[in-house]
């Protein structure tokens, strides 16, 4: 692949620096990195393939230049500086929320609908491509191919969120609280509305009309979008949990033709991304513990749903900072130069 001039908004977050850990992992053939963030970063230091890199301040003449632009600083930011990266030529890849539900920008899982990149690549495309949410992400890794297979009715699933899900301030305040714990100091909730140190938050999100969190109607929507299935019954209930890192997830599934417990192995153990951990007999299935710095979403503890003779339930795990969000917007960097370098315009 030819080398390109990329741009990471959001560089001193913990998905940005995420995001240049994997490039770098990947080797991605990059010719010139330009890190930006707030003004408050600016001039901060980070390292990549060996050397180190001074943050920039992130402005609208940020990305002359620039082919692929990789954005995790916030929605707010990036429905102000998104669209002056695209109008300078380059293409971005956006991990906030600010354009998922956007009907002329794709919503992308380089395994599950790479051909819906189209859309921001056409003549007159917005040139603005949207990362899911991170437990979005590892859902539809694991139902598109079980769709392909039976045909996919209903889903309920269940969230064990991580606290690296709320960025850099919720790992620290996991870490701070529990520290304060055993030290017996007092505790202080500052990121998340309760004590989250030993404790578990069925709030993530603000709070819809309906009784439905804000994350929870994302992964409504967004499975819908993402799988082309605009009228597939979807509830969720997100739960924030005491973990640093990985979300897991427990999805009840219900198809149009019967699928085995043996066959939804099968069809899993070919799916790309996905990794089969189910054996319960030898206390092997999904775990944070086993997800940590894996690019692959595991899935296990496949059963037969008993309440349902065309149902089954299973258990996913994905580290959310990873695939769920700096690996799978680094594949579809990979993608863009893949399969349509032609419609990137490449400056160099």
């Amino acid at each position: 692949m030819r080398k390109v001039k990329v741009a990471v908004a959001g560089a001193t977050g913990a998905v940005g620096r995420e995001m240049l850990k994997v490039l770098e992992e990947r080797e991605f053939p990059v010719s010139e990195l330009v890190p930006l963030a707030s003004e408050r970063s600016e001039g901060q230091t980070l390292e990549f393939r060996g050397g180190e890199m001074t943050v920039r301040r992130l402005r609208p003449e940020s990305f002359e230049g620039v082919d692929i632009a990789l954005f995790s600083p916030g929605a707010s930011v990036s429905r102000e500086f998104a669209p002056y990266a695209a109008r300078a030529g380059a293409v971005v890849v956006d991990n906030s929320s600010a354009f998922r539900m956007d009907a002329d920008v794709p919503l992308v899982v380089p395994e599950v609908n790479p051909h819906a990149v189209e859309l921001a690549l056409k003549p007159g495309g917005r040139r603005i491509v949207a990362n899911p949410n991170c437990s979005t992400i590892q859902l539809v890794m694991v139902l598109k191919p079980l769709h392909d297979a039976a045909g996919l009715e209903r889903v309920v699933v269940s969230t064990y969120q991580s606290v690296s899900g709320a960025g850099q301030k919720g790992i620290d305040e996991l870490d701070q609280q529990s520290r304060a714990l055993f030290n017996l100091a007092e505790i202080t909730a500052k990121k998340f509305p309760h004590r989250i140190a030993f404790n578990l938050l069925p709030e993530i999100g603000a709070a819809n009309p309906n009784g439905y969190t804000e994350e929870e109607m994302k992964m409504v929507n967004e499975t819908r979008k993402i799988l082309g299935l605009p009228d597939l019954a979807v509830s969720a209930t997100c739960v924030r949990v005491p973990v640093f890192y990985c979300h897991s997830e427990a999805a009840n599934l219900v198809f149009r033709d019967p699928l085995t417990p043996e066959r939804a192995r099968d069809t899993l153990r070919k799916a790309p991304g996905v990794k089969v951990v189910d054996d319960l007999s030898q206390h092997v299935y999904p775990m944070p513990l086993l997800g940590a710095g894996d690019d692959d979403t595991l899935v296990g503890r496949i059963r037969k749903d008993l309440s349902h003779e065309r149902g089954l339930a299973l258990f996913v795990v994905s580290d959310n900072l990873r695939k769920g969000a700096a690996t799978n917007a680094v594949q579809f960097a990979e993608l863009l130069l893949r399969d349509h370098e032609a419609s990137l315009g490449l400056k160099h």
